[in-house]
């Protein structure tokens, strides 16, 4: 007999799941039509183009249509739903839940399928003779990324996964045998704690913008090929692909913004296998970019530029299928669990790497490849040495990346580095030595032939004072224990001087040359930034005492970098005193008060900020998820995260079963008989009677109409502070029970015990810490970064940069 189940809302999920068959098959519709119009010899025939075009623009509904549905679940707390009840909870606020929307597979599938359709819209529109070619390829990516919401199952294979699953047919528990289970699952799972940062909303759409644009240069190479016009394609593929480059790049440095900001391991970039499988494709992509300019002013190096622009999309294909496939499972913290999807996401992997095959080797004898020998002191020759060197070192990350795939493939167990940041750094710092030099020297050679002699003397004045900022730079910054080090710091400085001097011809009128050198700036600044923040950031919580804060703490940190703060009790740190005030929790953060001073030779304070890092606490688990605050200078920075407090004890009900053993904690509880208005004293400050709160809610418990539920609001104000609290006396058929509320920061705990309406009275009952247990107390780690904004500010040059280039070639399109 099936069960008639209460309170689920089954319309938008039926909806949502009709709009994913309807764009799997408008899709389909699109990727045959546009695949007939192309090969019609008859180009006068426009109707397959219509119903293409036409099939495509429904196909963009169906994807809104399906985020559009996706979002009402998620943001009216349908917990019947199983992604809403997996990613999100009532707890968040707005940007967090939308963070949730694409914390999942199925959300991330459908970001990227709504940024290829929104791509699609555009080619569609300013493509003209290129549109049937290039959006049969892009018909044909959308119609693998709509079937991956499809969750379905035909012939026991299963296809896609479906946001739109409820919980009772996603997983089994007793509960599900009740019509009213609804009523027992009051909240869901909730955001993963260290993706509720602000970057975490806006770095996820810009990164799979970024991968979703990486197919247009793609499907213009392979239209090009297809229609025989084999040298046309570069130029509408070029600015194309500067676009690529600054997106994903863009969204890449996010990604280190919120690793900065968020993770508590200390840095920006940790070669975290995720991170590395984004960046290998933004790397090959700006050496394809590179050689796209060398081909197209001088001919040279057809076969690499398109080799890499193909390249560029099969790695995001092959960075999607390592992060969602749970290979990367014992390797990375970012990867995604495999869903059963595997064999699904390789033959999207295979399909775009067998078809740019077939087509290099059936149309090889065509492609436009010259004969004569690159001039060495030619722009286009150090154009491909660099594009080489990219690529070389893409390799070498790739390598190391896919040693989970290897194992899987081979049956070995080969173990990845034990210290994978050395061993990256030790190979990829040669490899910018190189980039950086070629893209300093290579700006002052022509295409096709160089006056030698002038070249020298262009980059002869630029030598020299390099090494003399590099001495300066390695003495101030303190690079220079590390000959490797110092030789990045000195061809990130040669790079920004010989551009520099390119950009000052810009400013004389030659504004082609602006994108580029800025570009190449920003790059270098990036570079040294990056370098002198990694290489020379300094632990200032160093610890001289005895303490080791037990071997559960040392098995995740170094105690020697943690020193133990006890409330209002200033310790000497660096050139700080920093003091821990307190604590105050908001939502299911708690915020750790610290504050920082530094003193002048005469005992004034030069510096005195605050900072709140935070952690989520899991009493159950007896362990923190710690996220940092930073205190930014031009100079450097000021970053401290918490490692570890004392864990805070559940909230409990209150009636005459409860256990009261917590309350010895406590001194003796004081009721007191109190109106709104009234102040009641206690040891450390007073308590404000504000008034009261008829329609209080409480957490994970549903209240019926005749439950009554009342918060008594209340104002405790100490010496420094003023926190509120809400205490809450409930009424529940013949049963009376209080909620007890804790304000730490004032060593209480307050309940609302009683009300006595023949005296027009409220019962207030106060419990106070004894005064030697009011010690809290919390152990942190800080470190400064010296010369951060050189890495953030290069950042921000070289996206500069790189819209500067897109103009530039866009013009030179029309």
């Amino acid at each position: 007999m099936d069960i008639q189940f209460a309170g689920e809302h089954l319309l938008p999920g039926k909806l949502g799941q009709f709009f994913i068959i309807l764009s799997f098959g408008t899709s389909l519709l699109s990727l045959i039509a546009y695949y007939v119009a192309t090969v019609n010899k008859d180009k006068s025939d426009l109707s397959w183009a219509k119903i293409a075009r036409y099939s495509f623009f429904v196909n963009v509904l169906a994807i809104i249509g399906i985020g559009s549905c996706l979002f009402y679940i998620i943001y009216n707390h349908m917990f019947e739903y199983h992604y809403a009840w997996a990613h999100s909870s009532t707890k968040l606020p707005v940007y967090y839940i939308i963070s949730s929307f694409w914390e999942g597979q199925e959300g991330s599938f459908w970001l990227w399928a709504f940024w290829q359709a929104v791509l699609g819209l555009i080619l569609i529109k300013y493509s003209k003779t290129w549109e049937n070619g290039v959006m049969t390829v892009m018909a044909l990516s959308q119609l693998f990324l709509c079937s991956m919401l499809l969750g379905v199952e035909i012939l026991g294979i299963k296809i896609g996964s479906s946001p739109f699953i409820l919980l009772r047919d996603a997983m089994e528990a007793p509960i599900f045998s009740r019509a009213d289970y609804l009523s027992l699952i009051p909240d869901g799972n909730g955001l993963n704690p260290l993706l509720q940062n602000y970057w975490m909303v806006i770095h996820p759409p810009t990164l799979f913008l970024g991968f979703a644009s990486m197919i247009v240069p793609f499907a213009y190479g392979i239209a090009g090929i297809w229609e025989r016009r084999y040298q046309e394609w570069v130029k509408p593929a070029l600015p194309w692909s500067l676009f690529a480059v600054m997106i994903l790049g863009t969204g890449i440095i996010m990604g280190s913004f919120w690793a900065y900001e968020a993770l508590n391991f200390g840095g920006f970039w940790a070669w975290d296998p995720v991170e590395n499988a984004s960046i290998i494709p933004w790397l090959t992509l700006i050496a394809g970019v590179h050689v796209l300019i060398a081909y197209k002013n001088s001919g040279h190096s057809y076969f690499t530029a398109l080799f890499l622009i193909f390249i560029s999309f099969i790695l995001v294909l092959y960075a999607s299928f390592l992060t969602r496939s749970g290979i990367l499972g014992d390797t990375s913290v970012h990867a995604f669990t495999s869903m059963g999807m595997d064999i699904q996401l390789l033959i999207y992997l295979g399909v775009f790497f067998i078809i740019p095959t077939i087509l290099i080797v059936k149309h090889w004898k065509n492609f436009p490849i010259t004969k004569k020998d690159e001039d060495t002191y030619s722009r286009e020759f150090w154009l491909f040495i660099g594009a080489i060197t990219l690529s070389v070192s893409c390799i070498q990350i790739i390598a190391t990346t896919s040693i989970p795939v290897f194992n899987a493939i081979f049956g070995t167990e080969v173990a990845p580095p034990t210290d994978v940041i050395e061993h990256y750094n030790k190979w990829q710092i040669a490899f910018a030595v190189a980039v950086a030099v070629i893209s300093a020297f290579s700006q002052f050679l022509k295409y096709k032939k160089t006056d030698v002699r002038k070249f020298y003397i262009s980059i002869a004045v630029s030598f020299v004072v390099s090494l003399l900022i590099t001495a300066v730079l390695v003495y101030v910054t303190k690079v220079y224990t590390n000959f490797m080090h110092i030789m990045l710091t000195w061809a990130a400085v040669f790079a920004i001087l010989c551009n520099a001097k390119i950009l000052g011809e810009a400013f004389k009128g030659k504004w082609k040359l602006s994108g580029s050198a800025v570009a190449h700036i920003g790059f270098a600044l990036l570079l040294i930034g990056a370098l002198v923040a990694a290489a020379t950031n300094k632990v200032i919580s160093i610890n001289n005492t005895s303490i080791g804060f037990g071997e559960e703490f040392a098995k995740n940190n170094n105690p020697r970098e943690n020193i133990i703060l006890y409330k209002n009790d200033p310790v000497k740190m660096d050139r700080y005193t920093v003091t821990y005030l307190g604590d105050s929790t908001s939502g299911v953060n708690t915020y750790y008060k610290v504050n920082y001073k530094a003193f002048d030779d005469e005992g004034k304070v030069r510096e005195n900020f605050i900072l709140y890092p935070n952690a989520q606490q899991n009493a159950k688990m007896r362990q923190i998820i710690a996220s940092p605050d930073t205190k930014h200078y031009l100079l450097h920075d000021v970053y401290t995260h918490v490692s570890s407090v004392p864990l805070k004890e559940e909230e409990h009900v209150h009636d005459e079963h409860t256990d009261h053993s917590e309350d010895e904690h406590y001194e003796e509880p004081v009721p007191h008989e109190v109106s709104i208005g009234d102040t009641v004293r206690f040891r450390e400050g007073m308590i404000i009677v504000r008034g009261v709160n008829k329609n209080a809610e409480i957490e994970n418990i549903a209240l019926s109409k005749n439950d009554v539920a009342i918060g008594l609001q209340l104002d405790v104000v100490t010496e420094n502070s003023t926190y509120k609290s809400e205490p809450i006396f409930l009424i529940k058929g013949n049963a009376k029970v209080d909620f007890g509320k804790k304000v730490d920061e004032a060593g209480l705990k307050l309940r609302f015990t009683n009300i006595m309406p023949e005296k027009d009275k409220l019962e207030l009952t106060v419990y106070q810490k004894p005064k030697q247990d009011k010690k809290d107390w919390i152990v942190m780690k800080a470190i400064m970064f010296p010369y951060i904004n050189l890495f953030w500010g290069g950042t921000i040059i070289m996206v500069i940069g790189f819209i500067l280039s897109i103009f530039r070639r866009q013009k030179e399109l029309k």
